[in-house]
């Protein structure tokens, strides 16, 4: 199962919490949270091939180009999955996970989740009905290690095309 990870500047590894506008970039290695998630990855048979990040200050003033490109990077790329997040409790960023998520789905016929904690609550509301949203965390908080192996569950079970229903009642926001 190849994965692809869609991050902010923060998680990979690209800048801090404060330099927003960082341009799209791509990463054909694991780095952050991908890193970390090696162990569940390989219980679910899977290897990421590509991290690709972006800002959440430069997506939000180039929204429909960034996600123009992201969804043409996946084709291109072909992965069987893509996960954006986890986005933890960053606004920004849980705003842009679920973004692209959405159009990753909505676009592509690669299937995509996002993962982020429950602090996200507007763009939960938005979204939970329309993608799967693992969650997760906030920042520093416990169990994180979890949720990247549900993160993982769920990516699996996408590429399988089980009946996700109950991975998801378990994982997802509802």
């Amino acid at each position: 199962m190849k994965v692809i990870m869609i991050y902010d500047q923060i998680q990979s590894g690209e800048g801090i919490k404060d330099d927003h506008m960082i341009p799209l970039g791509a990463k054909k290695e694991a780095v952050g949270p991908a890193v970390m998630m090696e162990p569940y990855l390989k219980k679910v048979g899977g290897k990421v091939v590509a991290c690709l990040y972006c800002g959440d200050g430069y997506y939000a003033e180039n929204i429909e180009e960034v996600t123009r490109k992201l969804c043409a990077m996946v084709e291109k790329v072909k992965p069987d999955v893509v996960m954006c997040g986890p986005a933890f409790n960053y606004e920004g960023y849980g705003k842009m996970a679920a973004d692209i998520t959405y159009a990753i789905n909505e676009r592509t016929s690669i299937p995509a989740l996002a993962a982020m904690s429950k602090e996200n609550e507007a763009t939960i509301a938005k979204y939970k009905d329309k993608i799967c949203i693992v969650e997760t965390p906030k920042k520093g908080g416990v169990g994180l290690n979890e949720s990247l192996e549900r993160m993982c569950e769920v990516a699996k079970a996408m590429v399988d095309k089980e009946d996700i229903n109950s991975i998801i009642s378990k994982y997802c926001f509802k």
